[in-house]
């Protein structure tokens, strides 16, 4: 396995100072919650955490940064000759041919689908479905493009689910098989899967879930020109187009959503990076030399950028010294998300899906799908399979309340149980995006 070498902000040309106060931004800024980071400079990790109950073994659902891995096994079918950017996306799909007669849809080329510039002003991925339930990729095709290919911007799923579908037709395999041996392997990236659709497809333009050090893997690699340990895996070429923008994107509401487009990475006011919902983060920051990976579950993704340059930024190239870099470090090692407030559940008796085991407690909840069961913590959190819960009684005894973890994932699911009826409510924190309680985990291979 490939692995970092771990250094010290200090040694590395960071001030902890910094980093410390990212750290502290990041768990007081509203709608902002962290599971991890990787700070990547010159190569070396400066800095690395994980909030409990995540930890650094464990995959993480990426969304959208699902995108970037997506691309780069495009990258390298175009540096084997499989994949031409300007070949139509219809002579990938010969069988389709008499089906698409609209001549903008017949126009649209690969280097399109990859800059978000399928000619589509808005998101397609609904209607494409309703058009062919079984066959995304021809209801796609089939949604006459509003402009012509290449001319503007719009975020749209059916291109990235359209390149996985291309990588897979030129390759005769899955997307994953394509990217195991040529950048999974070679990137010392042990652990990633894919969520399949109900084709057996992988999604493409989310799904995948990795480790955060794959994360940082990736965006080094883009940050070396596509070179790793002395051998190219992307063409500098293809790294070039990937990490400028390819089409214009000045609409978008977010100051770092709005700096343009390239090849399923955005521009940021600082450097490129991938992005997925709830504050999944691959940022490269070349004239730094710095990559930074971050999971979390936060719903407003730019003040996560926000505090990235207001605290981070000036402190690279900035001098730090021992006692700062020590105080990091403790705090690095004593990262958690807060329990549940309340008081103890000793003396309380079942009540619902809350029951007594020995010394402790298990939720037992029977949701859509199956049934999840799942130790329940106090003060700390439980963590079992793909499932963390820590719970306590509040409002005067009249309820129990349980956070649950989908700890492979953002999510979180607030669970109150009424005492001493039993009756239970849900609420998730965030809403999964494609999953439900049963399948928010790392997928089978």
């Amino acid at each position: 396995m490939t692995t970092f070498p771990r250094s010290t902000p200090a040694a590395l040309g960071i001030d902890s100072r910094g980093v410390l106060a990212l750290l502290d931004a990041l768990e007081s800024t509203p709608d902002v919650e962290p599971h991890s980071i990787m700070l990547l400079r010159h190569g070396q990790v400066a800095a690395e955490g994980w909030w409990q109950p995540y930890t650094a073994h464990r995959v993480h659902l990426l969304y959208s940064l699902s995108k970037s891995f997506t691309a780069a096994g495009v990258g390298i079918a175009v540096r084997a000759g499989l994949i031409d950017l300007d070949a139509t996306v219809l002579s990938y799909f010969p069988e389709l041919d008499a089906d698409v007669t609209d001549e903008r849809s017949r126009r649209i080329r690969v280097r399109h689908l990859l800059a978000m510039a399928s000619g589509h002003r808005e998101e397609t991925l609904d209607r494409a479905e309703a058009l062919d339930p079984t066959n995304t990729v021809r209801g796609f095709l089939l949604l006459p493009p509003d402009e012509e290919p290449g001319t503007v911007f719009a975020y749209n799923q059916p291109c990235t689910y359209t390149l996985a579908a291309i990588v897979r037709r030129v390759t005769g395999g899955s997307l994953v098989d394509w990217l195991r041996p040529r950048l999974l392997d070679p990137l010392g990236i042990d652990d990633l899967a894919w969520r399949r659709d109900d084709t057996g497809a992988e999604l493409g333009y989310s799904g995948c879930y990795a480790t955060t050090d794959a994360v940082a893997k990736l965006g080094q690699l883009y940050l070396q020109r596509g070179v790793w340990a002395g051998g190219r895996i992307l063409d500098e070429d293809w790294v070039e187009q990937a990490t400028g923008t390819r089409v214009a994107n000045p609409d978008e509401g977010n100051p770092d959503w709005s700096q343009g487009y390239g090849f399923q990475f955005w521009m940021a006011r600082h450097g490129f990076r991938g992005d997925g919902a709830y504050g999944q983060f691959c940022v490269v920051l070349p004239e730094q030399d710095v990559v930074l990976a971050i999971t979390g579950q936060s719903l407003d993704m730019q003040a996560v950028l926000d505090a990235v340059w207001q605290h981070l930024l000036p402190a690279v190239d900035r001098a730090s010294d021992a006692a700062s870099d020590a105080a990091l470090e403790a705090k690095l090692a004593s990262l958690g998300l807060p329990a549940v407030s309340g008081a103890a559940l000793q003396g309380l008796d079942d009540v619902g899906p809350l029951a007594r085991v020995g010394d402790g407690w298990r939720l037992t909840l029977d949701v859509e799908g199956g049934t999840l069961s799942v130790p329940v913590g106090q003060g700390e959190w439980a963590v079992e399979g793909p499932l963390a819960a820590c719970g306590a009684v509040v409002d005067d005894g009249a309820a129990v309340h349980v956070d649950l973890r989908f700890v492979e994932t953002p999510h979180l699911a607030h669970v109150r149980i009424a005492v001493p009826s039993g009756d239970v409510a849900l609420a998730w924190a965030t809403e999964p995006l494609h999953d439900g309680p049963m399948t928010l985990r790392r997928p089978a291979d």
